[in-house]
């Protein structure tokens, strides 16, 4: 057992000073002060110091076996580190293919998966690829999500020179057979869509909400701050009950540019139907407007939490509302309501406290410290 004392929580919602105990990998209770341990030398006890402890991030969108290949061989983006994902206070990450979907195979995918989950974070992944028809383990969809317990929906992609520029009626049958693999297997069932610069936007995702029965919510196009153009049909798509999807910039001044977007935004829509993820260890190439590849670096989990920062420090969103891009929205997203995103009872014990500065210092994943006073603790087999 540990107890976290003099925690200035956030759940998201600020709850004031309070201790948080827990017990193996879950949070048994939060109070004003839990002293009748004190005298328990087996009860582990940690001082946050008055510190803000928040839910440990939820990354969503994030290629754990590396991404990239759009200029040959040599563009292959390099797989993920764990030291790096917990050391930026990701506790929660779903694993999925990017543009390649050959090399970048589902079954290294589904390893990689396992090995994050055996080493002490919480990972799921995402069958499809950009490709139609899309790439699975089981020759389907539905059987996939149904089949394998790691995996949660499925990823397509949509209005970029890269993609199999899926139509609305392709979208709504990809759709329909995750939705009904997530309902046959108690998962979120969702299709994650990249977005790319294409002209056509958001039109083959509202074909499928205005032609099919598949909930609104079960569709999330990302990359949605790529361009103004289509940020303004993803406010529009929120307003309608939908998601989006948000990706970090690569720079604090990449990252000022999406936070203005994103003030914009919570203005017109709320705060509630936007998540935020990373991209990490996708490619991030550019174009020219030939679509001919003229450069291409890749993201890693760290620009989350300057997001944050930006967000917070300088636009003056107030904490609690900045965190739900990282917290409960996405737990929503993937069926983790109550388990992930959140300090509370039941819930998983992935926390973070911040230091003065609001830096990350100290990471818990399911109960394990994973990072102490910055020093990583959690790290791959070969790291």
């Amino acid at each position: 057992m540990k107890i976290i004392k003099n925690a200035q929580v956030y759940s998201p919602a600020p709850l004031g000073k309070k201790d948080i105990l827990i017990e193996g990998e879950k949070i048994v209770r939060l109070a004003d002060a839990i002293n009748e341990y004190d005298g328990i030398d087996e009860v582990e006890k940690i001082d946050a110091g008055g510190h803000t402890v928040v839910p440990g991030y939820l990354d969503i969108h994030e290629h754990i076996t590396g991404g990239g290949g759009e200029g040959g061989p040599t563009t292959r983006v390099p797989e993920s580190q764990l030291s790096v994902i917990v050391g930026s206070g990701v506790t929660t990450v779903v694993g999925l293919l990017g543009t390649d979907g050959i090399s970048r195979s589902l079954e290294n995918l589904l390893e990689k998966t396992k090995s994050y989950n055996e080493l002490g974070i919480t990972c799921f992944m995402l069958t499809g690829s950009y490709g139609l028809p899309t790439v699975t383990l089981t020759g389907d969809v539905e059987r996939d999500i149904m089949l394998f317990s790691q995996i949660i929906g499925v990823k397509t992609s949509m209005s970029d020179h890269r993609s199999s520029n899926i139509t609305g009626e392709e979208l709504i049958r990809l759709a329909t057979a995750a939705r009904r693999g997530g309902l046959l297997s108690g998962k979120a069932g969702f299709t994650c869509i990249h977005m790319g610069d294409s002209p056509r936007k958001l039109e083959p995702l509202f074909y499928a909400i205005d032609h099919a029965d598949v909930p609104i919510s079960k569709f999330l196009p990302t990359h949605m701050t790529r361009n103004p153009g289509l940020f303004e049909e993803g406010i529009e798509f929120m307003k309608r009950g939908g998601f989006i999807d948000v990706t970090a910039g690569e720079t604090i001044e990449d990252n000022r540019k999406v936070a203005d977007m994103l003030v914009h935004a919570f203005a017109e829509a709320g705060y509630d139907n936007m998540t935020m993820t990373s991209d990490g260890y996708g490619s991030m190439p550019k174009f020219n407007e030939k679509k001919e590849l003229i450069g291409l670096t890749y993201s890693t989990p760290k620009s989350l939490h300057q997001l944050i920062k930006v967000l917070v420090k300088e636009k003056d969103v107030p904490l609690e509302e900045a965190l739900k891009l990282l917290t409960i929205t996405p737990a929503r997203v993937i069926n983790q309501t109550g388990i992930k995103g959140t300090i509370a009872a039941g819930a998983d014990a992935d926390l973070i406290i911040y230091d003065d500065d609001m830096e990350v210092d100290t990471v818990f994943a399911r109960g394990r410290l994973a990072v102490d006073h910055k020093n990583i603790l959690m790290k791959g087999k070969f790291e």
